[in-house]
């Protein structure tokens, strides 16, 4: 099993620690890309596919880990895209 299984397998189970970077490595494997903002996105952040949908994520601070919300949201919309 590689990486982005394990990371989907770890989303898929809701864990209370699952940060950031490791929803930004998971896109990364699924064809999105980081576009912050410019200068005044603050700590939003979107990630753009050519075939997907935009997902836009809260970089948390000062923590590292995601919300529960978050964690549901990002799953939802990976599920609704057919990517996982």
């Amino acid at each position: 099993m590689g990486q982005k299984e394990k990371l989907i397998e770890r989303l898929r189970s809701k864990p209370k620690d699952f940060t950031f970077d490791e929803a930004e490595t998971l896109l990364g494997y699924l064809s999105y890309r980081r576009s912050d903002k410019g200068r005044t996105s603050g700590s939003r952040v979107a990630f753009v596919s050519d075939d997907h949908a935009p997902i836009l994520l809260h970089k948390p601070h000062p923590r590292k880990e995601l919300l529960e919300y978050q964690i549901k949201q990002l799953l939802d919309t990976l599920e609704q895209e057919g990517l996982i």
